[in-house]
């Protein structure tokens, strides 16, 4: 699939799944419970264990869904992207801008969402090819900072992550954010996988709202 096609999706289903798991088979049941509820494309944080694995696992098992998407998170460098490429990451979320791995992820044709918490690093990852720039942590720069950005730089495409949660999502789409990231609040406090299937539906739901 082209980053156009997986930008797009993204867009559409609106949430991003990150997922952090203690163990390898614990990141594949969470990445299985959020897709049973519709949040289909799913971050795997490289803080998982052998993350790598569970990404060429996770894209394998879900080959045949055109609907899911596998993406790597907290990529901090461009040998990380990488081998999350090589795995079958079809998209790179970083906590931070760093030059090489957008530059990494454009030459492969591989959608890319640097973090940054300022106007002058939405700019910079804008002017490097960024194709979605995560603003993080979203708890603290919180939705007049998408606001504000939108003032002088209308076009840049933003999702917030950190802070994001089923009562505020929908806030974060009004205020802007073409979709938002959702971490603790969707997989977290220790929820079984039914209770983050449901969780995965309300933050949909809470999505679809807010856009119509």
């Amino acid at each position: 699939m082209d980053k156009i096609d997986v930008v797009k999706k993204i867009q559409d289903i609106g949430v991003v799944s990150v997922i952090r798991g203690k163990t390898t088979e614990e990141a594949i049941a969470m990445a299985d419970a959020c897709i049973a509820g519709g949040v289909t494309a799913i971050e795997l944080a490289f803080t998982t264990p052998r993350a790598h694995e569970v990404i060429e696992a996770l894209s394998k098992k879900y080959a045949d869904n055109a609907e899911v998407i596998i993406g790597a998170g907290t990529v901090l460098d461009a040998i990380t992207a990488r081998i999350a490429i090589l795995s079958g990451a079809q998209f790179i979320v970083s906590p931070a801008f760093d030059l090489e791995t957008v530059k990494l992820c454009n030459r492969y044709r591989i959608a890319v969402m640097p973090g940054t918490t300022t106007l002058n690093g939405v700019l910079a990852a804008l002017e490097a090819g960024a194709d979605v720039v995560k603003i993080f942590p979203g708890e603290i720069l919180g939705m007049k900072a998408i606001k504000a950005i939108h003032g002088p730089v209308p076009q840049a495409p933003l999702m917030p992550t950190g802070g994001v949660s089923v009562d505020n999502a929908g806030d974060w789409i009004k205020a802007g954010c073409v979709a938002v990231g959702a971490g603790g609040a969707l997989t977290g406090g220790g929820k079984t996988a039914a209770q983050i299937t449901e969780t995965a539906k309300k933050f949909i739901a809470a999505v679809q709202a807010a856009r119509k």
